[in-house]
């Protein structure tokens, strides 16, 4: 965790050091889980999320970018569709910190220092990381806690819509799938290696997904770019 909190410091450093165009500003809105716990509904957001993010504009076209999102991965088998998982009645609520850095390219040019209004969808992906407390399900529902926490690294695949407000100000909405490299988050594999053999549950195949479906609001601010090089 420390190391990735190293790579953001040095990332936000030079790309104040070399100055552009910057945003600064604050995403909202809710995240699910999708794994062996609660629905699979791929969009149904459960619990607030709230976070900070950063945009270096590099060219009209393409962004650095680092977020930071607090939320509560929470799930209830009884919200499920499936008749064996509302019999089984686990559910969750475990406080989560994500912290992602990557590259956004928008379908549009977005030239923050054209006058007139400007709008683009766009894509985004790199890569997360999501501290979590690990905990496990004993047969008779109960959620026991193993009082560690874990990091399960992800690839963010997000996909939005942003526009201009004013000459400062962009507004955006956003959902953002996770796609994890864990099957540890939703309780179903303990991080205890004496206990996985008792009380593994679920499709070891999948690992855990989570979503955030949101909006954002930035601040925009540095000097004129010149975007020359990056378009020829």
């Amino acid at each position: 965790m420390k190391k990735l909190y190293l790579i953001l410091f040095f990332f936000l450093y030079n790309a104040l050091l070399y100055a552009q165009i910057y945003e600064i500003g604050v995403f909202g809105g809710g995240t699910n889980v999708i794994g062996d716990v609660g629905s699979t509904t791929f969009v149904a957001p459960q619990k607030l999320a709230i976070g900070g993010l950063f945009r270096w504009n590099r060219s009209p076209r393409h962004s650095f970018r680092a977020s930071v999102i607090y939320t509560s991965m929470y799930a209830d088998d009884r919200r499920s569709t499936d008749p064996r998982r509302e019999q089984r009645g686990f559910f969750f609520n475990a406080k989560v910190l994500e912290v992602s850095a990557g590259m956004e390219f928008t379908f549009l040019d977005f030239d923050l220092h054209k006058k007139e209004f400007n709008f683009s969808p766009y894509i985004y992906s790199g890569i997360s990381l999501l501290n979590h407390p690990n905990f496990f399900f004993q047969s008779n529902r109960t959620l026991r806690s193993e009082n560690t926490r874990s990091n399960a690294f992800g690839i963010p695949i997000s996909l939005g819509l942003k526009l201009t407000l004013n000459e400062y100000l962009l507004f955006g909405v956003e959902i953002a799938a996770r796609y994890t490299f864990s099957d540890e988050i939703d309780g179903s594999i303990p991080d205890t290696e004496e206990l996985i053999e008792t009380v593994r549950f679920g499709n070891i195949n999948n690992n855990d997904w989570y979503i955030f479906s949101g909006f954002t609001l930035t601040y925009t601010f540095g000097r004129n770019p010149c975007f020359c090089s990056y378009l020829k």
